[in-house]
């Protein structure tokens, strides 16, 4: 009991009350060590997947296709158009699987959350901590796909510098966004949407086809899901078509991720301190 009081007495004393203890650090530490000693093979086989599909639907397939339109109108590879999106989608699954399928382990199975906000800990440094993980997994599955594109040339311009901080910003906005969603989730059944929801995603986000090619109405409904921006970004840098238009799909992204933080914040703090 006594240490109950110390504990929200500490919280009632900090600038944010009991959402922040700025010690978002220690959770993304602790998930990282966890992830390390025990599901190291699983991260690692995730770099493998977008490789498999640039392999075989960018050169393989791509040898049939042979030059398709990039988003200046010139004329590039297949392979160069559909490496960005399956860098965009290696960004997008490594956040998606830690900040999901991870953190719903750890709020419905082994309590750990309980644990932590028992401490002086808030539902903001877990939200932060998480997030933090997820996007370093995201991260890594991009810096070791972006390797892969400039050895086979893939990179077609100095901007593709800029598809690393692109990335990051992708997989921030997926992990906070996928983070609250998986807050509401109670079985493992309502889990399996997110897979249901991710499939139709990845295949008509404009990463193996130009939008052009869908009729209008569904165009509309491309242009409003989160990795279409994402390839678009990813794309338009990797090719160096570059312009103002571009920081609409930085906006989108920075949007996502207040909703995502916010809603995830109020979510643990109604289910854990409430």
């Amino acid at each position: 009991m006594t240490e109950t009081r110390v504990t929200a007495s500490a919280r009632r004393d900090r600038p944010l009350g009991a959402l922040y203890a700025g010690n978002a650090r220690s959770v993304m530490l602790r998930g990282w060590r966890a992830t390390r000693s025990t599901n190291w093979l699983v991260v690692v086989s995730g770099l493998f997947e977008p490789v498999f599909y640039l392999l075989s639907m960018g050169l393989g397939l791509g040898a049939l296709v042979g030059s398709v339109e990039g988003p200046d109108g010139t004329e590039i590879s297949y392979a160069a158009y559909i490496a960005p999106a399956l860098l965009a989608v290696a960004a997008m699954n490594g956040a998606i699987y830690d900040s999901t399928w991870n953190v719903f382990f750890k709020m419905r199975f082994s309590k750990l959350y309980d644990g932590m906000l028992a401490t002086s800990l808030g539902p903001l440094d877990v939200a932060l901590g998480e997030i933090s993980l997820a996007l370093l997994r995201g991260a890594l599955y991009a810096t070791g796909f972006m390797l892969v594109m400039q050895v086979l040339g893939l990179n077609l311009s100095w901007w593709a510098l800029l598809a690393f901080p692109a990335v990051v910003l992708i997989a921030f906005g997926f992990a906070s966004f996928g983070m609250a969603v998986t807050s509401y989730m109670k079985t493992f059944q309502q889990m399996d949407w997110i897979n249901f929801l991710l499939l139709p995603m990845f295949l008509f986000s404009a990463t193996f086809y130009p939008l052009s090619v869908y009729p209008p109405a569904i165009q509309t409904v491309i242009q409003c899901l989160p990795l279409w921006h994402g390839v678009e970004l990813v794309r338009s840098l990797t090719t160096g078509t570059v312009d103002v238009g571009l920081l609409w799909h930085v906006l989108y992204y920075l949007v996502m991720i207040a909703v995502g933080l916010v809603f995830t914040t109020r979510r643990l703090r109604a289910l854990f301190l409430d």
